[in-house]
């Protein structure tokens, strides 16, 4: 079984060339702070959080705006991400992200389980979102705000997801109202993705496409995103 990218290395469609900002994000991000959108494809976090590893340099665009929002721990929660995304402006015209999609967001690169995401964590939430934003402007042509559920099918099996039309037709019952997938609804089925194929993955050493979950580890796996 070979598996979908979703996030693994390539740069999703639609992902920024090296040296673009978020779509709909001033290039200086908060007043007074420097924000840029990291260039290039997906990468492993170096440092997990509280542990940032080498001091970032000086010249990173993203490192003043992190430590602004960031507590005192040097970590950032859900409450705070939540912020740091709406006052940014992110979402453009969209739909402002909601305070559960920000906590799945944490809980998809928080590797200790802390619920919080270090300085790494967070540019690389940075660039899954701006693939993940690309990626729904592409079928949202009209900029509603919003997709059909065939254009939701389309932009899952795009980002590389192999699942069957039963999975695809379980998961825009899932995040569609009114018939139609809205972008934070959008952002949080593909965080969910994301996440649960990283931890099928890790458990698939040889590959094969199937692993073998203790009742904890499986519960543990999906009640924690």
């Amino acid at each position: 079984m070979a598996y979908p990218y979703g996030g693994y290395g390539a740069p999703m469609p639609g992902m920024p060339h090296q040296g673009m900002h978020p779509q709909g994000m001033h290039p200086q991000g908060m007043p007074g702070m420097p924000m840029g959108a990291p260039p290039g494809a997906y990468v492993q976090s170096g440092a997990y959080p509280g542990t940032f590893g080498p001091p970032p340099p000086a010249t990173d665009p993203m490192w003043g705006y992190f430590t602004a929002i960031a507590g005192q721990d040097g970590e950032v929660d859900a409450e705070e991400l939540q912020r740091c995304l709406t006052q940014s402006g992110f979402s453009g015209t969209y739909t402002p992200f909601s305070l559960e999609t920000c906590r799945i967001m944490i809980a998809m690169l928080d590797r200790d389980m802390t619920g919080k995401m270090g300085f790494e964590e967070f540019k690389e939430l940075f660039r899954a979102l701006q693939g993940w934003k690309q990626n729904f402007m592409m079928f949202d042509q009209d900029r509603s705000g919003t997709v059909e559920p065939h254009e939701m099918s389309q932009a899952i099996t795009s980002m590389g997801y192999r699942v069957s039309q039963q999975t695809l037709n379980v998961l825009i019952k899932r995040y569609s109202r009114g018939g139609r997938i809205y972008f934070d609804e959008y952002v949080a089925c593909c965080v969910k993705l994301r996440a649960l194929t990283d931890n099928f993955r890790r458990r698939d050493a040889m590959n094969q496409g199937s692993v073998m979950f203790q009742y904890d580890d499986f519960i543990l796996c999906t009640m924690s995103i």
